[in-house]
């Protein structure tokens, strides 16, 4: 059981009004636990009562379904207070999250303050903490929101790619920090190669994200060795380590040294070139 679990709340009435606000919301279980910050997985099993929601949850469901959380709760309807702020595009807790990737990538994790999210917002502090109890709680979000983000642009790349060749050169325009957007995003990354070190759960998330990168490359290599444009001598797995850690000692470069983010690609072309390609 979670440890901020909300103490005494009946876990399968619970779940079956979250489920009815997940049905009022119009979209499908994963796309909820996306707008409230919430990794699906957790969202499945207290849906399916083997985990219990925490009073953070219930307090970003609570919002997002803009219904009141005694009524998650099973306790009697109360009146609402009149809405004071126009609804923020994809939720308060979203925009929360955002804010925070942005100044992360700006500043660094930790010199963010909770009152400079709040600034960014337009809200108080004391908003931040009720959908985010505390600082841990956003980096996890934040964290899940560049994976989530990444994987998403991902899918739409390889989904217009033709070949595997196709497919890797745009893996590698995707993780090249040429815009202000990829920039930013590796920014945020390499802030959180630290805190991985020091924090359990994020160094759970790193490790699973860096397990799905590389397994999506070692896929396209495959690929590759069946349509006979990679070598057939090819180790995927190998090569999606290699390519990994050549990728990631680049962006640093370019991101801390001044190195040109065309000279990264050159490179990385280059190795894609030598070590894979049947016809160099």
């Amino acid at each position: 059981m979670e440890t901020d679990d909300v103490p005494g709340a009946p876990s399968a009435d619970t779940a079956a009004r979250v489920r009815e606000v997940i049905a009022a919301a119009g979209v499908s279980q994963r796309e909820f636990a996306r707008r409230i910050v919430m990794d699906p997985s957790k969202l499945s099993r207290s849906l399916s009562g083997t985990r219990r929601f925490t009073a953070a949850e219930l307090a970003r469901i609570a919002d997002e379904g803009r219904v009141d959380v005694g009524r998650l709760l099973g306790a009697r309807p109360r009146e609402q207070p009149p809405a004071v702020a126009a609804p923020v595009e994809g939720g308060r807790p979203l925009q929360i999250v955002r804010e925070t990737v942005r100044l992360i990538a700006e500043h660094g994790f930790h010199a963010v303050r909770v009152a400079d999210i709040a600034r960014a917002c337009a809200t108080s502090s004391a908003a931040i903490h009720y959908h985010f109890p505390g600082r841990a709680d956003l980096l996890e979000a934040a964290v899940r929101w560049c994976m989530d983000e990444d994987t998403a642009r991902r899918a739409a790349l390889l989904a217009s790619a033709d070949d595997a060749v196709a497919e890797l050169d745009q893996l590698i325009a995707l993780q090249t920090p040429r815009t202000e957007q990829q920039r930013r995003q590796w920014a945020v990354w390499l802030d959180l190669w630290a805190e991985a070190a020091r924090s359990t759960t994020v160094g759970r998330l790193h490790a699973e994200y860096y397990r799905q990168w590389r397994e999506t490359v070692a896929d396209v290599v495959r690929r590759g060795v069946a349509q006979g444009v990679f070598r057939a001598s090819a180790d995927p797995q190998a090569q999606a380590l290699t390519l990994t850690a050549l990728i990631d000692g680049l962006a640093t470069q370019v991101l801390a040294s001044g190195t040109d983010a065309d000279a990264m690609r050159s490179a990385l072309a280059a190795h894609v070139r030598t070590t894979l390609l049947t016809s160099p």
